[in-house]
């Protein structure tokens, strides 16, 4: 991934909170596995929210073969979009409130895994980014379920991070109203495992499971 960013990618605002380093933008991609694809369909915009992984220098991101969604996207352009909500900042005035984010916007050609073997690797690497040591435990995949699901990729070329943190901006002579001013702090919670009725007696919830976490 180029630390120059493409015209496409490069802030056009507030671009003292772009990043355009690999540490920062996989970061985000790692710390938040929802994203927002968009792309074009019979002639209009789409957005689909789902799940993405990243490795190395590619994210992925997959679904059911007869997915629209992913239909459209093979070899064509499309956005990729993640987002991290941190907070809500509480200034003086209307104006200057704002919100704590981390955020990534990825361009460029989606690709399809058309190999089997890479695309059952690739969907192995996506359980085991978000559980390790959870695809080894489970039911090996069947012929007829790798048929069904599609794998498409994005090379990370055209990329920026853009990131707010910290206390309002307000107007230098509003520091003097009797008006309060910060931040409401914003996390995602994972909260105890709640096990299915249908687990068989005896089977108890496995150490990746309760040690998983986000954000």
């Amino acid at each position: 991934m180029s630390q120059a960013p493409t015209d496409r990618a490069r802030l056009r605002r507030m671009f003292k909170r772009a990043a355009y380093d690999e540490v920062t933008i996989h970061g985000i991609l790692d710390a938040q596995p929802l994203c927002s694809v968009g792309y074009v369909f019979d002639g209009k915009p789409v957005v689909t929210p789902t799940l993405q992984w990243r490795e190395g220098g590619n994210i992925y991101w997959h679904g059911s073969s007869a997915s629209r969604m992913l239909e459209a996207c093979e070899n064509t352009e499309v956005c990729v979009n993640v987002t991290i909500f941190d907070g809500m900042v509480m200034a003086r005035s209307a104006f200057n409130h704002s919100c704590n984010y981390r955020s990534v916007m990825a361009f460029g050609t989606a690709f399809k895994v058309t190999d089997v073997a890479e695309k059952e690797e690739r969907l192995r690497n996506f359980v085991e980014t978000l559980w390790p040591g959870r695809w080894d435990v489970l039911r090996p995949m069947s012929q007829k379920e790798l048929k069904a699901t599609t794998v498409l990729g994005l090379e990370l070329n055209e990329v920026s991070a853009k990131v707010r943190t910290g206390m309002p901006g307000d107007d230098e002579e509003d520091y003097a109203l009797p008006i309060w001013g910060g931040v409401v702090p914003i996390a995602m919670q994972v909260s105890e495992p709640v096990s299915d009725p249908r687990v068989l007696a005896g089977v108890t919830v496995p150490e990746h499971v309760k040690a998983w976490r986000i954000g």
